[in-house]
């Protein structure tokens, strides 16, 4: 499956804190809450990359981290995770081990993309928990799909929520993706996202 690896999560792993596997720096903390973004490998054309590159010194990292927002949500490629099979897998995966090895605070499945605020409730690097869901959802996605090759982007991106302001924008974020990208109107018509599980566990909630 070219570099996505289905392997599990090692127990014998530990947080590094700052690190880079040689791409994007991370960094990795217990406890900390982030925001992280993982998306299909043809999901950022290769001439936008470049551009984006030969700009990078002239514009901020706000001004980088929108602009590959918005071409994500432009739903570039094949948008794998858009078929309701695929995407109802990838939603499945994320919350299999909430409450377990981490809390799962937020979450949206896009066509091309998957953003988590995501705390670590273990001795357990972020990185582990992001190659057993890729791992995984390739897997198996690829043979719900009957293709083979690579599905997800070689790195992820994460952001760490710094303050309780910080965490209520990014849920805001997250849960509002699929209405910035003109998918729905409204947060909880998106079946693949917290804001969806939230809305239908409100209206089965017996009445005091």
């Amino acid at each position: 499956m070219g570099g996505d690896s289905d392997e599990g999560i090692g127990a014998g792993s530990a947080p590094q804190g700052w690190h880079s596997r040689g791409y994007i720096p991370h960094y990795d903390v217990p406890g900390l809450i982030q925001l992280l973004t993982i998306r299909l490998h043809d999901s950022m054309p290769a001439a936008r990359l470049a551009q984006l590159n030969r700009t990078s010194g002239k514009l901020t990292p706000v001004q980088i981290r929108s602009a590959l927002e918005n071409h994500l949500d432009a739903g570039y490629g094949a948008c794998y995770l858009r078929d309701p099979r695929v995407a109802s897998l990838a939603q499945e995966t994320l919350l299999h081990f909430d409450g377990e090895r981490y809390n799962l605070l937020a979450w949206v499945v896009m066509p091309n993309h998957v953003h988590t605020l995501l705390q670590l409730r273990a001795e357990l690097p972020v990185g582990k928990v992001m190659q057993s869901w890729k791992g995984y959802i390739a897997r198996f996605s690829n043979q719900l799909l009957g293709r083979s090759g690579d599905f997800w982007q070689r790195d992820y991106f994460d952001r760490f929520i710094s303050n309780e302001d910080h965490y209520r924008n990014a849920v805001l974020y997250i849960e509002g993706n699929p209405v910035k990208a003109r998918l729905v109107s409204s947060p909880e018509q998106w079946p693949y996202s917290s804001a969806r599980m939230k809305s239908v566990a409100e209206k089965s909630a017996p009445l005091q």
